[in-house]
């Protein structure tokens, strides 16, 4: 098997799974409860809490655990939007984020707040210039993804942080869900104020992740109910899953020297293949992209049914972001891109972790153009 979907979810290392199993077995406690079982759960809790803020070099009081992505997102944007309403009611993300930026937007829309979604050019980039204007007296919020799930795309973080120094009521956030120990994020140095990550991103475990919410910075909690998480996250915490993830993260980083400098040759391999293949167009840029995310077109040939004819091959990768791909429509990235819907009916996304090998790149190459040519004589 070859699976080429790591952006969609990762394979958990063997050791978080293990993290896992021990602490919800042996460490069963409730952190919030006064006997000696609680203490040592609090105490694991600390620790893992004090581990992810080592890593993305903060202070362990501004690492808030959450359920992963989705929720990291729409704690920050709808919270801070419900704190800040008074202040103003215009926030500013891209017209390529993740759904659960999106969605926020929208459902933010509909209780009166006004959204600005700036454009993107053909490699799928913002213009911090375009950004500037339009910036309003009452903007009270910017959202940007750091590197896009679909093609890759990583966005100007350090030119907007150092734009918003001279706007120091508007807060920032940024979604790292797919950067994070891939490409380096100085939360500080960017003036980030709120940051989400995701744990089963980088081989933890579905359903834990945890958001960064910068000193000072404030959000109104979304869940009501038994205070946890400093008042911000009601909800007896996941103690096994915040340990597990803490495991992934520091795994992670300690992999990532060697790791990246593999997935970017891997990486480029299957870029150079790629263009040897008759009819494959690349939507992800040769610059400013992350080394694990590879998006093409085949044309004339439906992404689905390329993608079955990998997997009976035993190839797995995807089409558009996995929150999407069963609505079976184009991308709407490249279609904010300026690629035709046809095109965008065509991709595949290639996504890669530190555990792919050279040889699955070359052996991908292979059943990639034999099921382009097999697929292309029947449909003639």
């Amino acid at each position: 098997m070859i699976y080429f979907d790591n952006s969609a979810t990762t394979k958990p290392f063997k050791e978080v799974l293990d993290s896992f199993v021990t602490v919800s077995s042996e460490y069963y406690g409730n952190p919030s409860s006064l006997h000696s079982m609680g203490a040592q759960a609090e105490k694991l809790l600390s620790q893992a809490r004090e581990q992810v803020s080592t890593f993305l070099k903060v202070k362990p009081a501004e690492i808030y655990f959450t359920s992963g992505g989705t929720e990291g997102n729409n704690l920050a944007i709808k919270g801070s939007a419900l704190l800040h309403k008074n202040k103003g009611r215009h926030l500013i993300t891209t017209s390529v984020e993740h759904p659960s930026v999106r969605t926020a937007m929208e459902q933010l829309e509909q209780e009166g707040f006004e959204i600005t979604y700036l454009p993107v050019d053909e490699f799928g980039r913002i213009s911090v210039a375009n950004l500037e204007k339009e910036i309003r007296k009452d903007t009270i919020l910017i959202s940007i993804m750091h590197v896009n799930n679909e093609v890759g795309t990583v966005q100007p973080i350090t030119e907007i942080g150092a734009l918003l120094k001279k706007y120091p009521t508007i807060l920032f956030h940024v979604d790292a869900i797919q950067s994070v120990g891939k490409i380096p994020l100085s939360l500080y140095e960017n003036r980030v104020d709120f940051c989400s990550i995701s744990a089963h991103k980088f081989h933890g475990l579905k359903g834990t992740g945890a958001l960064f919410i910068r000193e000072g910075a404030r959000l109104a909690p979304l869940f009501s109910g038994g205070n946890q998480e400093r008042k911000l996250r009601s909800g007896t915490e996941n103690v096994a899953g915040a340990v597990a993830m803490a495991k992934a993260l520091r795994m992670t980083f300690t992999k990532a020297e060697a790791g990246l400098e593999g997935m970017q040759k891997i990486q480029s391999v299957l870029r150079k293949g790629l263009t040897e293949i008759d009819g494959v167009q690349l939507h992800t840029p040769n610059e400013k992209a992350a080394p694990h995310i590879l998006n093409f077109s085949l044309t004339g040939i439906k992404s689905e049914v390329f993608i079955h004819s990998l997997e009976q091959k035993g190839i797995f990768v995807s089409t558009t972001s996995a929150c999407s791909s069963k609505k079976k429509s184009p991308s709407k990235t490249l279609l904010e891109m300026g690629v035709p819907e046809t095109l965008a009916e065509s991709a595949i996304r290639i996504s890669l972790s530190f555990e792919n090998r050279m040889e699955e790149a070359i052996t991908a190459l292979e059943a990639f153009k034999e099921s382009a040519k097999q697929l292309r004589k029947v449909m003639k």
